[in-house]
């Protein structure tokens, strides 16, 4: 599993500090050995996209090289030669695992067997079709009342004897019994229909709650085999890990397969020293996810977060390192202002609102700048790392107002974006839904079962030195949805120039709030502002 570096490098060239899994720059020394790696990889002929990890480590005698893996299954196994091995090898056929796997998939086979019966599909019809007829019954009944009264009524009306009229009371009391006999009859082959179905619901509802039970267990049963080592020694399981530092989160399924954790493991059983650590992604991308053939990537939040704060305890860690960690105020640059609102040109690396960091944003500076504002003072944010026009409201009408044209998308906004690539096509719509994903907060995903409608027009400008710069108009207001949209294979298949979530980190995020067109709340006149990028 260790793979020498060729030629040898002096270990005096090694970083002090161990990789931040979270937000780095890959060390020059794994980009070598990414490059080795991928080499190999080509040479594999994989169809299937994947994460892969690599561990730059030390053996006790000084000797420099690094260790592979791979994020959960590669071809269908989890054993591959010059891969480092799974922490819990999951697929063995005599383990436990494997032996109850199989119990679960048996009763998949009940349940569904038992669902798809004749004798299920059969019960189930019956009283889905008593029940329509005894509907329509009820209604057909109620009309047959209503006429027959009317014609009692006229003959009521008439010179009759006292004899007909009570003749026609039985009239009533006799059709009124009858259908109430026929309700009765309805009813009483409804409950037998019910009670029949209730018999195959029953067992198939007892197989389902043996099923839940058995796969909470496994999935319990399997977090406790997954025993996770730090540098100091410490031994924890999944669960205990995430009591520590996720709790109240039920561990998500495939904890501990990553390529990060693997490599970790590895090294502290085999005495080695962890040096540094890169992920990245090879192959096709993913369907919903962004993932770029050949970037490198953070490790994920729901997943490895927590285990890689207990595994890397122990190692000189780096500081995540933030050009934009602004603490001390700062004023913008104002581009309108009245009474009633501001709007300024934001630069790249501020946050709209306050966040986790204590760091300054807009909002603090309009809090300080306004006093006697009153009201949430932000109409709409910016992503911290786009700059260009935001709107600040001075007082609630204002804000109320404002808020409901960008709710009702009576804002128009136009955005500049230099992409990290050539677009072929010079004018389109991007239509793919997004929403949160679910293992990596705050990254945004595309969904179309639970995504949110996102719309994005863009238009090329020009194309120089590699790269394009579009104008980009959405329709929609969703997270990142520019960023996304831009990126995703399915959208422009080109990430924005330094995007550090769907592309690669550069020194700032290329994309510019460039327009912005509403009606004034006070004059009802539309306003109209325009700020140019200074990329």
């Amino acid at each position: 599993m260790f793979h020498s570096f060729k030629p040898s490098i002096c270990l005096s060239e090694l970083p002090y500090y161990f990789t931040n899994p979270f937000q780095y720059e890959p060390h020059s020394l794994c980009k070598i050995a990414a490059s080795e790696m991928q080499h190999y990889l080509d040479s594999l002929h994989l169809n299937e996209g994947k994460m892969y990890g690599i561990l730059v480590v030390a053996k006790p005698s000084g000797e420099l090289g690094y260790l592979m893996a791979f994020s959960g299954l590669l071809n269908g196994t989890n054993h591959h030669c010059n891969f480092v091995p799974p922490i819990y090898d999951l697929l063995d056929k005599k383990g436990y695992f494997k032996e109850e796997e199989n119990r679960i998939s048996l009763l998949n086979k009940q349940i569904e067997a038992l669902e798809q019966s004749n004798e299920y599909i059969a019960a189930i019809n019956l009283l889905e079709n008593l029940n329509k007829e005894f509907s329509d019954f009820k209604i057909v009944s109620k009309e047959s009342l209503k006429l027959a009264k009317i014609e009692r009524d006229k003959k009521r009306a008439l010179s009759i004897t006292e004899e007909q009229k009570n003749e026609l009371i039985r009239e009533s009391q006799f059709q009124k019994a009858q259908i109430k006999r026929e309700e009765l009859r309805y009813k009483e082959k409804i409950e037998l229909a019910y009670h029949k179905k209730a018999e195959q619901t029953n067992r198939i509802d007892a197989l389902k709650k043996e099923r839940k039970q058995r796969s909470g267990n496994l999935q319990n049963w399997l977090f406790d085999q997954f025993k996770l080592r730090n540098s100091k020694g410490e031994i924890k399981t999944i669960l205990n890990i995430f009591e520590t530092y996720s709790p109240n989160k039920v561990p998500p399924a495939g904890t501990g397969e990553c390529a990060a954790p693997k490599l970790l493991q590895y090294a502290y059983n085999n005495h080695l020293r962890p040096i540094a650590m890169v992920e990245f992604w090879w192959g096709q991308s993913p369907t919903n996810e962004i993932r770029k053939h050949g970037y490198y990537y953070p490790a994920c939040n729901e997943k490895c977060k927590p285990l890689l704060t207990f595994m890397l305890q122990g190692l000189p860690l780096e500081e995540i390192s933030r050009s934009d960690k602004l603490t001390e105020p700062i004023d913008f640059d104002i581009k309108y202002e009245d009474n009633d609102m501001v709007v300024i040109n934001k630069p790249s690396g501020i946050l709209s609102v306050p966040g986790k960091n204590n760091l300054f944003s807009v909002y603090q500076w309009a809090v300080n700048k306004y006093p006697l504002a009153t009201g949430p003072l932000i109409v709409h944010r910016l992503d911290m790392d786009t700059s260009g026009l935001l709107v600040i409201a001075k007082n609630k009408e204002v804000h109320k107002n404002l808020q409901q044209q960008f709710l009702k998308r009576d804002v128009f906004k136009k955005y500049i974006a230099l992409l990290n690539g050539v677009l072929e096509k010079t004018e389109g719509k991007i239509d793919l839904p997004l929403c949160c994903d679910p293992n990596d907060r705050p990254r945004q995903m595309v969904n179309y079962q639970y995504g949110k409608k996102a719309l994005t027009h863009y238009k090329v400008i020009e194309t120089s030195n590699g790269k394009t710069r579009v104008e980009l108009t959405p329709l929609t207001g969703r997270t990142h949805q520019l960023r996304v949209h831009a990126a995703h294979h399915e959208g422009l298949n080109i990430p924005i120039v330094g995007d550090p979530l769907y592309g690669k980190k550069e020194k700032r995020l290329y994309l510019h709030a460039q327009k912005l067109s509403f009606v004034h709340p006070t004059t009802g006149k539309r306003l109209e502002l325009i700020v140019e990028p200074e990329f």
